[in-house]
């Protein structure tokens, strides 16, 4: 297929692109920059130049290929809420690009908006439109795309990690450094999953070349990691005392970052190793962790 792949230049995206190409797949790579375009044809994909304020510009894109794939998103944390508004009119536009075609479209949301009573873990087949998080914006755009007759379906990520990267682990790892000290909230019981980036990219394949309409999988290969032991780990890395916080601290403590510390969110992909025939093989969140101890 001749795929369409926004946020080609990223953490995930970057990683995808082999991926895709190594499977026979030809890919167009959205980025914003030269040096970004530069880069995707040294690995052999095609270059398009859009950005996500330019929804029109990269339904352009889209329409030129036989599948899309949509990991771009503004991480901009600070400016959360506006990011999924917009996240939700790239989608939009996206599926306009495929209209009245069975090509298939994968867009990118999160493993919270599968969980619906607190401390269970999410699953592929719930999706609570009603979750605080913001990111409900792209599954209700999605939704919008599917009830139109749209064959999309919806990869959710858990924390994403390798070596370099940690998902939202990396910005603690800076909060960190600044404070002096690696902190959690009250006993760190609070759980997060993560899936390591080649098990990632090898879902988002396998789910582009199922183009099953409605899907919904689970990057997840540990359902959840309890803060305190993310804690631990970063303070081995960083030779930084390791201290439990007051929930009422967090704010203070972690800035933007208060909103998701002590959030507790495990998630499963039971169903999606049962679909797809997917297994995670990649190194656990802690190992990645501790890799690069001292840096």
């Amino acid at each position: 297929m001749r795929i369409f792949l926004t946020g080609a230049t990223g953490f995930i995206g970057s990683a995808l692109v082999p991926e895709l190409l190594g499977a026979g797949h030809e890919v167009i790579g959205m980025t914003r920059s030269e040096d970004g375009a530069r880069a995707l044809e040294a690995a052999g994909a095609r270059a398009f130049r859009g950005t996500l304020e330019d929804p029109e510009g990269m339904r352009r894109g889209a329409s030129e290929a036989d599948a899309v794939i949509h990991t771009a998103f503004d991480h901009d944390f600070s400016r959360f809420v506006e990011n999924c508004e917009k996240d939700k009119r790239v989608i939009a536009a996206l599926g306009a690009a495929l209209a009245g075609s069975a090509r298939p479209l994968v867009i990118t949301s999160g493993t919270g908006l599968g969980m619906d009573e607190h401390g269970q873990p999410a699953r592929e087949d719930i999706c609570n439109f009603a979750h605080p998080n913001p990111r409900v914006a792209s599954e209700i755009a999605g939704k919008q795309l599917l009830d139109a007759g749209i064959n999309l379906s919806v990869m959710r990520l858990p924390q994403v990690h390798n070596p370099d990267k940690q998902g939202l682990i990396s910005p603690l790892i800076e909060i960190a450094r600044q404070k002096g000290v690696v902190a959690y909230v009250e006993e760190g019981k609070n759980r997060w999953p993560a899936g390591h980036l080649s098990d990632v990219v090898r879902l988002y394949r396998l789910a582009v070349e199922a183009a099953s309409p409605g899907a919904r999988y689970h990057a997840v290969g540990e359902e959840g990691v309890t803060s305190k032991d993310i804690a631990g780990a970063l303070g081995q890395r960083l030779n930084l005392p390791v201290a439990s916080i007051a929930a009422q601290a967090a704010a203070e403590h972690f800035g933007w970052m208060g909103m998701f510390v002590s959030l507790d969110m495990p998630a499963s992909s039971a169903l999606t190793q049962a679909t797809l025939n997917w297994r995670p093989t990649g190194p656990t969140l802690i190992a990645d962790l501790l890799e690069h101890r001292g840096s």
